[in-house]
């Protein structure tokens, strides 16, 4: 419970830092990596003080956020494992969709699309960060071929405009839904809106609770 006793704890310090973290790795590395992706881009590595210097910190953010994001996987695999409501969720997407939830199965902590999103992640994460050290050549040109790295680079490129897309629906649906956004800024929800999103999250937070 938070100040108010209407509001439930949604997320917490930890996963809110490592969320925010990983968020601002992930819109750096898309600028930074938007520059070298074609010429016409290349401006945006300015904001990095120039080409050199772009191509210098974009191998280094993406550690960091392999580790911020691993971070989130260590503490939210479980809540984001597949059940069969899952599937009885996506049947009624039409009714999500058109804001009648009401019509939809009841969601736990999390529903299916953002158990997409977060098992998404968690495999392009990886596949960014290993097609990433193939082709960083600072430190690994003598141990991929001239081959390696331009199949390296197609599954990097691929992997990148993949993650794009998949950041865009996760940034667009924590903005439809009200109410999400003060979860991972705040870290608490009210009651109303853990029930009409995800009233068996609700329900079990109660009987927990003893409420």
């Amino acid at each position: 419970m938070t100040g108010r006793d209407t509001d439930l704890v949604r997320h917490s310090l930890a996963m809110r830092i490592n969320h925010w973290i990983t968020a601002a790795c992930f819109i750096l590395l898309v600028l930074s990596g938007l520059s070298f992706f074609d010429p016409v881009l290349f401006w945006l590595s300015g904001l990095f003080g120039g080409g050199q210097s772009a191509r210098a910190l974009h191998p280094w953010i993406g550690v960091v956020l392999l580790v911020s994001y691993a971070g989130m996987v260590v503490q939210a695999w479980r809540g984001n494992l597949w059940t069969r409501d899952d599937v009885d969720w996506i049947r009624h997407m039409r009714q999500v969709l058109a804001n009648r939830e009401e019509a939809a199965p009841e969601v736990g902590r999390y529903n299916a699309g953002q158990k997409a999103v977060f098992w998404a992640m968690a495999l392009l994460v990886p596949v960014l960060f290993f097609t990433g050290v193939a082709i960083w050549e600072a430190y690994f040109a003598s141990y991929t071929t001239i081959e390696q790295r331009r199949v390296a680079v197609l599954l990097h490129s691929l992997a990148a405009a993949a993650a794009i897309l998949v950041w865009i629906v996760h940034v667009y649906a924590g903005i439809w839904v009200r109410g999400s956004v003060r979860a991972m800024t705040q870290g608490s929800v009210s009651r109303g809106w853990a029930w009409r999103h995800h009233r068996k999250w609700l329900r079990a937070q109660t009987s927990r609770d003893g409420i």
